[in-house]
C-alpha cells in the first residue's frame, strides 16, 4: 500500500488503485478527463520515488525524463512525492482566428499558435480555457499545407466545452494548448500501401487531415476513406471528400447513413460494417480507426481478424467524461 505525499499532505493509497483514484477519493482536485491514459490532461510529476513504466508509456520524451506521469493509469509500487504539471512546460498559446459552422451543432475551429507547433496531421491537442476546463481535439490541419490548426468540434447534449466553443467561442479569444499528442497519423515510407480510414461523427477530423497529408506527401496506394452518421447532416464534409476524391485517382470515399433512407451517393449501415464487409482481406493494409469507442473497438477487432497486423491498426477513440442521454449521430 503505497503512500503518497503532495502539496505537504500525505495520503495512503489503496490496493491496486491508481494515483489518481486515491487523490481524488481523499477530495484532492486533480484535471483529468478520460482516465484511460489517452487525453494525458491528469498529468503530473514525480519529485521522488519510482513511477510504473506504463504511467510514462505515452508521454514525451522530454517529459518523461522529467519525472511526468499520468496519474490516471499510475498503480504505484512504492512510495511517491508528487508535485502539479509545470504550466510552463506543458501548455502554449493560441488564438482563435475563425469558428465556422459546418452542420448544426458542428464548428470548425481555426487556431494560430504563438509559437509553431511540430506535428503529424491526425494527432490532438488538448484545449484549455481560462476557467481551467480542457478537452482533447484532434487536429484536421496538415502541417505542411498551413500555419493554423483546425479542429472539428461537435457539441453533445450536456457537455459544456463543446457546447462553449460551438455557442460562445469567437475570434481573438487566446486559449491555452498541450501536445501534439497520439501516435494516430501517417508515416511516410511506403508510398505504394494500402490506406483504410474508418471514422463516424466528427471522427472525420484526423481522418481528413491523414488523407490530406498522405496525398501531399506523394502516396500513390489506394485510400480508401469511409465516414458515417445515422443522418446526412452528420456528413458534414460530404461535398469536399467527394471534391477529393473527383481530383486524386487513389482516393476514394464512401459516405455511409445508418439511420434515415438512403439516397444515391450513400451506403446503407454503420461504417465500421460497410467498410469491412469491403474489405474483407486486409494484410499489409495500413488501418486508421477514429470516432466513438464503441465503433473503434469493434472495428479493430474485425481488421485483425482480417489480416491487418496490430502495429498497422491505429486507433483514436474518444474516450472522454460522457454525459450524453442520447446516442450520438
Amino acid at each position: 500500500m503505497a503512500r503518497l505525499t503532495f502539496e505537504g499532505e500525505t495520503y495512503h493509497g489503496a490496493d491496486g488503485e491508481s494515483v489518481l483514484d486515491t487523490l481524488s477519493r481523499h477530495g484532492v482536485a486533480v484535471p483529468f478527463s478520460c482516465r484511460n491514459g489517452i487525453c494525458l490532461t491528469c498529468m503530473m510529476r514525480c519529485v521522488e520515488g519510482d513511477v510504473p513504466a506504463k504511467a510514462q508509456a505515452e508521454i514525451r520524451d522530454t517529459l518523461r525524463a522529467r519525472g511526468y506521469f499520468l496519474p490516471c493509469v499510475c498503480r504505484p509500487e512504492s512510495d511517491l512525492t508528487l508535485a502539479r504539471a509545470d504550466d510552463g512546460a506543458l501548455f502554449g498559446r493560441a488564438v482563435v482566428t475563425s469558428v465556422e459552422p459546418l452542420a448544426p451543432r458542428i464548428a470548425r475551429v481555426r487556431l494560430l499558435p504563438a509559437t509553431p507547433l511540430y506535428y503529424h496531421a491526425g494527432q490532438f491537442i488538448n484545449l484549455r480555457r481560462a476557467d481551467g476546463l480542457t478537452r482533447s481535439y484532434s487536429l484536421a490541419s496538415v502541417p505542411s499545407r498551413s500555419n493554423y490548426l483546425e479542429l472539428h468540434v461537435k457539441a453533445l447534449p450536456g457537455s459544456t466545452m463543446s457546447a462553449w466553443i460551438v455557442d460562445e467561442l469567437t475570434p481573438e479569444t487566446a486559449l491555452d494548448i498541450e501536445g501534439p499528442n497520439g501516435a494516430c497519423f501517417y508515416v511516410p515510407g511506403n508510398a505504394d500501401g494500402a490506406l483504410l480510414l474508418i471514422g463516424n461523427g466528427t471522427g472525420l477530423a484526423p481522418l481528413i487531415g491523414i488523407a490530406r497529408d498522405a496525398l501531399a506527401s506523394g502516396h500513390v496506394g489506394p485510400i480508401r476513406l469511409y465516414h458515417g452518421s445515422r443522418h446526412r447532416p452528420g456528413l458534414y464534409l460530404d461535398a469536399d471528400l467527394r471534391a477529393l476524391a473527383e481530383a486524386h485517382e487513389n482516393f476514394d470515399y464512401v459516405a455511409c447513413l445508418s439511420g434515415e433512407d438512403v439516397a444515391d451517393g450513400y451506403r446503407a449501415g454503420r461504417v465500421e460494417a460497410v467498410a469491412l464487409a469491403d474489405h474483407a482481406d486486409l494484410k499489409d493494409w495500413r488501418v486508421y480507426l477514429c470516432g466513438y469507442p464503441a465503433m473503434v473497438n469493434a472495428a479493430r477487432k474485425t481488421a485483425y481478424l482480417a489480416g491487418a497486423a496490430m502495429a498497422d491498426i491505429h486507433a483514436d477513440p474518444f474516450e472522454l467524461m460522457d454525459k450524453r442521454a442520447v446516442p450520438r449521430e
